[in-house]
């Protein structure tokens, strides 16, 4: 009989041994998943304020006739996708080249007005933006308005269009 005791209580003491082992190695393990990792807090608010302020720079851009100055928040890659009445466009470039095809000079340009209607992360370096736009523009040229989808990436610290479907 002493020696099943004997036999009980080294279990036993074995059995607590490995439970406290086990709770310091999850107390460790939640300690640097909490601590030990760098830090992802975003601020939402002013990330979507700064692609608002990129968008109204583009505005004031295009209303003075300086395409150059639109093109400065797409990204300059040839990886930039652009959608539109033409099909699908690659490179930052290309697209350039096609507004100053398609608008030629101010008076064709005109007045641009952008309407987000949504503003939304899908993840922590994307943000997707859908809205309305429209040319104003004199009686002989008439005015344009239509759509647009979107897609503002972080690349190297700063917000740019990588994806833009206007319609």
């Amino acid at each position: 009989m002493h020696h099943s005791l004997n036999k009980q209580t080294k279990s036993l003491n074995t059995l607590i041994y490995n439970v406290k082992t086990s709770v310091l190695f999850v107390f460790l393990l939640m300690f640097c998943l909490f601590c030990c990792t760098e830090s992802t807090d975003i601020n939402y608010e002013k990330e979507i304020i700064t692609v608002k302020k990129y968008m109204q720079e583009q505005e004031e851009s295009w209303n003075k006739g300086d395409l150059a100055g639109f093109m400065k928040h797409y990204w300059k890659s040839d990886s930039l996708r652009f959608i539109g009445k033409s099909g699908m466009n690659y490179g930052w470039e290309k697209t350039l080249e096609n507004y100053k095809k398609s608008y030629q000079n101010k008076e064709e340009m005109g007045t641009l007005k952008f309407t987000n209607k949504t503003l939304d992360f899908v993840g922590e370096q994307t943000i997707f933006v859908e809205g309305e736009w429209s040319l104003s523009r004199n009686d002989s040229l008439g005015d344009l308005s239509g759509m647009y989808s979107l897609i503002w990436e972080k690349k190297d610290k700063k917000w740019v269009i990588t994806e833009d479907h206007s319609s």
